[in-house]
C-alpha cells in the first residue's frame, strides 16, 4: 500500500529530548497525531547512544499508533531504528549519498531558506524541502523571517512543508501559499499540554479539501 508524506511534523530540540518527561510526552502527542503525523527527532550535540536510546523507544510508541518517525542528520541512527525518514540541513551528507545509503522506501525531507534552495533539493532527489523561518520565531530569534510570499515562490518545487513560528491560526495562510503541511516546534512542546495542541494543528490541517489527498506518496 502506498503511504502519502505526512502532513504535520513534530520537530524537536536538543533540550526538548532532554527533558526527563520528554518520552511520555511524546508518547501522549503520538497517539493525538496518530499516522497523520511524523515526529522528527532533532538532537544537535546529542551523543550517538542518548538519540539512538531515545529514538528506539519513540520508534515503538509512533508504530503501535500508525505515525512516523524521522530522524534529523543522523543517518546511522535513522538505519539502526528503521527510521520512515530522514531530514537533512545544509551540513548534512548530500542527498543523493543519503538516497544511496537508505535505499528507496525512507523518506529525505532537505532543510531549504529560499525559493531556488527548495528547486534544487527537488532537483536532487529529496522528497520533500523544508523551509523556513515563515514567521518570527523564538528558535531563530536573529533571523528575518521569509513571510509567505517566498512560501509561495517556493510551492512550485512541492510538496514543501512550511516551518518557524506557525501557529494553528496561521495554518491556513500557509496552506493557501501552497504548502504540503506544516512543522512545528514550540508551538506543540511548549504548550501544556502537548497532545491537545497537536489535535489543534491537526484540526487545522483538515479544514482543506486537499488534506487526505495522496499528491507526494511512496
Amino acid at each position: 500500500m502506498r503511504r502519502a508524506l505526512p502532513r504535520l511534523y513534530l520537530v524537536t530540540t536538543r533540550d526538548i529530548v532532554g527533558d526527563p518527561e520528554f518520552a511520555a510526552r511524546a508518547e501522549a502527542v503520538l497517539a493525538a497525531g496518530d499516522s497523520r503525523c511524523a515526529l522528527q527527532v532533532r538532537g544537535h550535540g546529542l551523543d550517538g547512544g542518548r538519540l539512538w536510546e531515545t529514538a528506539s523507544r519513540l520508534a515503538v510508541a509512533a508504530r503501535r499508533v500508525g505515525a512516523e518517525i524521522w530522524i534529523n542528520d543522523r543517518i546511522d541512527v535513522a538505519l539502526g531504528i528503521r527510521a520512515d525518514g530522514v531530514q537533512l540541513g545544509k551540513a548534512s551528507l548530500p542527498t543523493r549519498e543519503a538516497r544511496r545509503l537508505l535505499g528507496g522506501s525512507v523518506w529525505i525531507g532537505r532543510s531549504v531558506h529560499a525559493a531556488e534552495e527548495a528547486t534544487a533539493a527537488r532537483s536532487e532527489g529529496a522528497d520533500m524541502a523544508l523551509l523556513g523561518h515563515v514567521y518570527e520565531t523564538a528558535t531563530h530569534p536573529q533571523a528575518k523571517p521569509l513571510g509567505p510570499g517566498i512560501l509561495r515562490q517556493a510551492a512550485a518545487a512541492r510538496p514543501i512543508v512550511a516551518i518557524g513560528g506557525i501557529t494553528p491560526d496561521r495554518v491556513e495562510e500557509v496552506m493557501e501559499a501552497g504548502a504540503w503541511g506544516v512543522a512545528v516546534v514550540s508551538g506543540v512542546w511548549d504548550a501544556t499540554d502537548p497532545a491537545a495542541a497537536a489535535r489543534s494543528y491537526l484540526e487545522a490541517l483538515e479544514r482543506f479539501s486537499n488534506f487526505g489527498a495522496a499528491e507526494a506518496v511512496r
